[in-house]
């Protein structure tokens, strides 16, 4: 069956069954059925005092609601007490993994070189030192290992209970049996505790400077130690251009071409609003911005303004009236072009969005899409649907209407539980207990670079987008009316990456279930970020490629890899083919503005909204 058949269609039906929404209803109003009512004032009523309560406890939390986590753990708990058949598994489970333990205790003790019971996790590296094999660390790593797998088991396959609540209840185990890591504690680690006999406990004082150093950096708002080396504009997006429009949430920055000839088609980039731009733009080794001009494309990057609570009321209307704005801007300065837009993570959903109204109101100044690292259909959203519910969007609202913004040190908070033992207790032995401290790169120091969000923004996106799942059911509002993805008609490249948590590759396929036309789907190596700045010098990486044409049947995600084509290295030079292929020729570099005073060059790059914090 033809990938076309019958979902355009299937689409447009939906969409203009739908009554037309605000897309500015505040947060506010938020009844069960989507209708949108005034958001009422209430400064002296009982909500405000309970807004008050939640702002306070989620500076404690992370903004990470309790509520809905013990809603979950009770239904967990009720259906476990009301499952004997499954208790009596746990304890028949409990007493096997004993007796596992007991004869590999034996087995060890009569030749080391026994094979463990029980491996780590493929992405679990507490626990790769050598010494972790000599007694008694590989009896105590392997009983840690063996009450991990049980109390996995213990949260899943519950009569009764839904899938998402035994992940949500997986994951709290999970931060509870991490925090008592054998890996944690001088004693019980042989890496720490020998290097704290060798150098007399120096490492433990070494460490709690490291301690203190964080501390006072982090309460005083400073940036983590060694990211003072990789300012923007003199160690990191370095690529020469100018800013050539600026608005209030946006500045536009074209750079400056490197060939003599440019293709006729520029590039607009437009990231995501929760990060520095920079991250296209970082080392000049790494900077994708830096390969496309060299390439012969002329490229536009939208720098995204970092809100404060003044902006608590900026919408996603806000959002995509500055994305048109910059759409205008590059008209300007490239008349008669199209343009190859490319988007990075919510700013790849926004610019999908922003094609299907385009393609839904007859503006054609799209030659192409790119997604990058891009979710369009969030019905399975990976490991952050743990945090996204309506308890856990009530509470986030609350916290947002206190302060304005959704703070870089809440967000960070939600995605370091994610890889607890990677990003926090990982850096804890090795800042705190072995008394080091990791070399900082340029990636590391723009992940630390993030922007805030505004209130009613953030809280439009995760209804309506994330939560609801609208923009996939052709029910989410740009403008007056509905977007129906079915509708983009431009050549779609769209890349994903195999150890994506944030935006899970299967999930980024889900567009070929909902767009009608071309797309070429990149699988790369690497994780959100470090997938896509893969720059061609750096041995190691590989991709697959495939083309999914007008008229070919839909392909499960398993069956498009085991068909699409394997290569080596980075997928820049074939995004970059790709462009050149779907450009109608070149001509001599455009200007820098334009020579009225309508989009002048303001500054040099990288601009000053970068800058802000």
């Amino acid at each position: 069956m033809p990938r076309t058949t019958g979902r355009k269609a299937a689409a447009k039906v939906r969409t203009e069954a739908q009554p037309e929404r605000a897309v500015a209803a505040t947060p506010d109003a938020r009844p069960d059925n989507g209708a949108i009512v005034p958001d009422m004032v209430d400064r002296y009523s009982t909500r405000s005092l309970d807004r008050a309560m939640n702002a306070h406890l989620a500076r404690f939390t992370l903004g990470v609601s309790p509520y809905g986590l013990a809603s979950t753990v009770f239904a967990w708990g009720a259906h476990l007490v009301g499952s004997p058949g499954k208790q009596l598994q746990l304890a028949e489970k409990a007493l096997r993994k004993s007796m596992r333990l007991a004869i590999y205790a034996g087995q060890a003790a009569r030749d080391p070189d026994t094979p463990p019971c029980i491996a780590p996790l493929p992405h679990d590296h507490r626990f790769d030192h050598p010494a972790w094999q000599r007694w008694p660390y590989n009896l105590i790593y392997q009983n840690f290992l063996l009450t991990q797998q049980w109390w996995f088991n213990a949260a899943h396959d519950i009569d009764g209970l839904d899938d998402h609540a035994a992940k949500v209840v997986s994951f709290l185990n999970r931060q509870m049996l991490d925090l008592v890591s054998p890996s944690n504690f001088v004693a019980t680690n042989p890496e720490v505790a020998a290097t704290t006999l060798r150098e007399g406990g120096a490492n433990l004082v070494r460490g709690m400077h490291n301690l203190f150093e964080d501390w006072e950096r982090a309460v005083s708002g400073k940036v983590p130690v060694g990211s003072e080396d990789y300012l923007p504009g003199r160690d990191v997006a370095l690529t020469p251009g100018k800013v050539v429009f600026r608005n209030h949430l946006l500045e536009l920055i074209q750079y400056a071409p490197q060939t003599d000839a440019v293709k006729t088609e520029p590039v607009l980039i437009v990231p995501a609003w929760i990060m520095k731009y920079y991250i296209l733009d970082l080392s000049p080794q790494n900077s994708l911005v830096r390969y496309l001009v060299g390439q012969g494309f002329t490229v536009f990057m939208v720098s995204w303004r970092n809100p404060t609570a003044d902006d608590r009321d900026l919408g996603m209307e806000d959002y995509f009236a500055a994305v048109d704005a910059a759409f205008d801007a590059v008209a300007a300065i490239m008349p008669d072009a199209k343009v190859h837009g490319v988007g990075y993570c919510l700013g790849g959903t926004l610019m999908a969005a922003k094609a299907a109204q385009q393609a839904r109101d007859g503006d054609r100044r799209l030659a192409t899409l790119t997604l990058l690292a891009t979710q369009t259909d969030f019905e399975e959203p990976g490991e952050l649907q743990l945090f996204i519910s309506e308890s856990q969007v009530a509470f986030l609202e609350d916290m947002m209407w206190d302060q304005g913004y959704l703070d870089t040190k809440q967000m960070a908070g939600a995605f370091q539980l994610l890889r607890s033992a990677d990003l926090i207790w990982s850096r804890y032995v090795h800042d705190y207990l072995m008394g080091e401290r990791p070399a900082m790169f340029d990636l590391m120091a723009w992940n630390a670079d993030a922007t805030r969000m505004p209130y009613r923004m953030h809280s439009d996106y995760l209804r309506h987008i994330f939560l609801r799942n609208e923009l996939a059911q052709g029910l989410y509002c740009v403008g007056v009316a509905p977007v129906a993805l079915s509708d983009i008609d431009v050549p779609i490249f769209c890349v994903s990456t195999t150890g994506d948590h944030v935006a899970p590759w299967r999930s980024v396929y889900k567009l070929h279930l909902f767009a009608d036309t071309p797309i070429t789907f990149v699988l790369t190596t690497g994780g959100h970020n470090a997938g896509i700045v893969s720059d061609p010098g750096r041995k190691g990486w590989e991709f697959r490629l495939h083309t999914t044409r007008d008229g070919e049947s839909y392909r499960a995600p398993e069956a498009w890899a085991a068909a699409a084509e394997r290569r080596e290295g980075s997928w820049w030079p074939a995004f970059a083919d790709w462009l050149a292929d779907r450009s109608t020729g070149e001509g001599p570099p455009p200007g820098m503005g334009t020579a009225d005073d309508r989009y002048p060059p303001l500054r040099e790059a990288p601009g000053t909204y970068v800058f802000q914090r």
